[in-house]
């Protein structure tokens, strides 16, 4: 049994565990690469208290966490029913649905930043045509983060096929015993589909806060494409990241910057041990709120 189970578990120690233990190590040291490693306590985890950018990357991931998951699960199941009642053409518009997912996140984003380009993008045109004055998207601090959420759900492919593949196996029966019962569509979907789907829905919204807590590529491109460092060039990191205002800064954002943009290890694995740690704890809050995994009130 072990000789089974040997290469999964040596690719977990080293992925893994290594990684995980050497980032607790050095968030307890000073560590720039360039010299060894300096034993400074808890002063990386006292600073982080004390770092106006950290503070601003954390509130703008918190709101993403809370309007970005909620809107993908709900979007995602929303697309799914809809996809199960279309009796024609139903694979064209599902393979439609999910070809978004299958764009690199770098072109997306540019993409994004494009269509929603204010001015000359093809959204604000068509909203100006019915004497709507579109608003700055990616260049406005109050709509940046709405616009990186639409970015998100643009993207949201995979947990439609996911959504779409549970609702599918729901039994037919059921539906038909509670119509016969007189159940309208409401109370079936209620009392049928919505607890049959609860496995997926907290499954959805796991990955989805993982996700969310992980968030780089897309703010990092669409800040630099909106702020025109992408192609004019330019020395400042915060007109590069978090354009405009910061508002786009995420938690990943600013640890990438501390670790490689100011050589700051020690501090940066302080920061990633802290995301660990929260999600951790995000995730368990979650599972222990759910009655599909325990069958067991919480």
């Amino acid at each position: 049994m072990l000789s089974f189970i040997a290469p999964a578990l040596i690719g977990i120690v080293i992925f893994f565990v290594y990684p995980l233990i050497s980032a607790l190590y050095f968030s307890f040291t000073k560590f720039n690469l360039l010299t060894p490693p300096e034993f400074v306590g808890l002063r990386n985890y006292q600073n982080m208290f004390h770092d106006t950018n950290l503070i601003k990357a954390s509130e703008n991931t918190i709101w993403l966490v809370l309007v970005m998951v909620p809107a993908q699960v709900l979007f995602g199941l929303g697309t799914g029913i809809l996809l199960v009642t279309m009796k024609r053409s139903a694979t064209i518009y599902r393979t439609i649905f999910y070809l978004p997912a299958l764009v690199p996140p770098v072109a997306g984003a540019l993409a994004f930043v494009y269509v929603l380009k204010p001015g000359t993008g093809p959204v604000n045109a068509l909203l100006a045509n019915f004497g709507i004055e579109g608003p700055q998207w990616f260049n406005d601090p109050a709509w940046a983060k709405p616009s990186l959420t639409l970015l998100a759900m643009w993207g949201i492919g995979n947990t439609m096929v996911i959504f779409l593949a549970a609702l599918l196996d729901v039994p037919v029966s059921l539906h038909e015993a509670a119509a016969l019962d007189g159940a309208n569509a409401w109370q079936r979907f209620r009392h049928v589909t919505l607890p049959m789907l609860s496995p997926v829905i907290v499954f959805s919204t796991i990955t989805g806060i993982i996700t969310t807590l992980q968030f780089f590529t897309e703010a990092a491109v669409a800040a630099s494409a909106a702020s025109g460092q992408a192609t004019n060039g330019g020395n400042s990191v915060s007109t590069l990241f978090g354009y405009p205002e910061g508002s786009t800064f995420t938690y990943p954002l600013w640890l990438y910057v501390k670790g490689f943009g100011y050589n700051q290890m020690g501090y940066a694995s302080a920061m990633a041990i802290v995301l660990f740690v929260v999600a951790f704890a995000i995730i368990l809050l979650v599972l222990k709120r759910s009655k599909s995994f325990s069958g067991e009130p919480s």
